[in-house]
């Protein structure tokens, strides 16, 4: 839930500070990008240095930084974060959020803020019970900020009470929950295929294809960023898969389509995105062919038509998309196919668009539906083609 997430991480003057520490590496490790901002008061409890190294982006402390010069833009680091995070946060901030005072980088980040907003409360049992500190929690909570409930337990003064800071597992626990439970694609079963396929020829050499899998590894961490249990099959890709996403790698066409039979019943949506072999060698030579004549001739058949199979197979509240790859009438064999498929969305790709096809970082696509009406889109990076994508799917939910 957590992957490439830009979370700011807002730490102020609290002897729990040093659970940010915890708190940092927990968000780094689960695929969060952090920044942080310190108070002057929080550098007290626990350097810059040390959140640096752990958040592997520079700390944060005021405004303008005279020694080197650079000037920390509020709106802009406002704008970066789609979550922002203050933990631990004390009585003082707290009540500065409140109240829209505004005189260090933290509150001014808050303020500028378009984001949610979780905060979890750290300080002693007499502060956190005192009126004040209640009536700014109810006014921060009214505003539509998110608390993290402090714990009970012995505080550093010696009293023993509410005011703990939560635990760095607990809030981790929290933002992803909450991230979780809004999702359009909650615990969806999704099923996609990428890469090429290879087909033998002899132990050593193969027939294939350009195909580099990023289109479909970016389709398959986009619908899990959305909530969705992924499945990939993907055909040889050095592409990695998200943590989470079950990934079945297959070499051949006939694997592809064996893996899809054993995936496809389960699933509630299914995009096939990857580029399968249309023949394979009739006979695959049990050792390395010799270079000998001039000429070398293979006779090949026809590989399984997973997709139309997939269609034949598929029930009505199964979602199934096909992408399809022209060089000439480009939009009609893409219609063409949607139909002859039994596909509920065909996503077409044309080589004659610039920034489209195999092995770029950018895709233009066209997507039909069963109406057979169309939306084109630009030239995009395949991460931003992957969420338009996604996008279409769920308007047919």
């Amino acid at each position: 839930m957590l992957q490439n997430k830009n979370i700011i991480l807002g730490v102020c003057g609290s002897i729990a500070a040093y659970k940010s520490a915890s708190l940092v590496r927990l968000l780094v490790k689960a695929g969060a990008n952090v920044k942080v901002i310190l108070t002057a008061n929080a550098s007290a409890f626990i350097t810059p240095l040390t959140l640096a190294t752990l958040s592997k982006n520079p700390v944060y402390t005021k405004y303008y930084e005279e020694e080197t010069g650079v000037w920390s833009n509020h709106v802009e680091l406002a704008l970066w974060a789609d979550y922002i995070l203050i933990a631990p946060a004390s009585a003082n901030t707290l009540s500065k959020m409140a109240n829209g005072v505004c005189d260090n980088l933290l509150s001014a980040v808050y303020l500028s803020a378009k984001c949610e907003v979780l905060f979890a409360p750290a300080m002693d049992l007499d502060m956190w019970k005192h009126e004040s500190t209640q009536a700014n929690i109810q006014k921060l909570q009214a505003f539509g900020n998110l608390m993290i409930a402090p714990g009970s337990g012995e505080l550093a003064s010696g009293l023993v009470g509410e005011g703990r800071l939560a635990e760095p597992e607990e809030i981790v626990d929290f933002l992803t929950e909450h991230i979780r439970k809004d999702l359009p694609l909650l615990d969806t079963r999704v099923l996609i295929t990428a890469g090429p396929t290879y087909e033998a020829i002899d132990p050593v050499r193969f027939i294939g294809n350009h195909s580099s899998g990023k289109m479909g590894f970016a389709l398959a961490h986009a619908f899990q960023q959305m909530g969705a249990n992924v499945t990939l099959i993907s055909g040889p890709s050095a592409e990695l898969a998200s943590p989470g996403i079950n990934r079945i790698n297959v070499r051949s066409a006939a694997e592809m389509h064996q893996a899809c039979l054993e995936q496809f019943p389960t699933s509630d949506i299914t995009v096939m995105s990857a580029a399968v072999a249309d023949y394979t060698p009739i006979e695959v030579a049990t050792e390395k062919i010799k270079k000998q004549d001039q000429t070398l001739h293979i006779a090949l058949k026809k590989t399984t038509d997973i997709l139309a199979d997939l269609g034949i197979k598929k029930s009505a509240n199964q979602i199934l998309v096909g992408f399809a790859l022209e060089t000439t009438n480009e939009e009609f064999h893409a219609q063409e196919k949607l139909k002859r498929k039994n596909l509920d969305l065909i996503v077409l790709n044309s080589l004659n668009d610039a920034g489209a096809g195999f092995g770029g970082n950018t895709n233009k696509v066209t997507i039909f539906n069963r109406a057979l009406e169309k939306k084109v889109f630009d030239v995009k990076s395949k991460t931003e083609v992957a969420a338009d994508i996604c996008r279409e799917i769920i308007s047919l939910l």
